[in-house]
């Protein structure tokens, strides 16, 4: 059971969403942040992949996270 919550969002490079018409999410980026987190004590909970549009013709995907402590 945990006390409270916490949640981040890491999305892909807008840039190459652009030029490439899709990108992947940074995982040295995903990995950083998650180290970071776990040193202060935060644990994974539930992760969900969200598609939102960015711009007006392109769409981006970003990594949610849910975190817990």
């Amino acid at each position: 059971m945990f006390r409270e919550y916490k949640v981040i969002r890491v999305s892909e490079n807008g840039c190459a969403s652009i030029l490439l018409g899709a990108s992947v999410i940074p995982a040295d980026v995903l990995q950083s942040r998650l180290n970071k987190e776990a040193k202060d004590g935060w644990q994974v909970v539930f992760q969900v992949i969200e598609r939102q549009r960015f711009l007006l013709f392109w769409q981006r995907e970003s990594l949610v996270v849910t975190l817990g402590r």
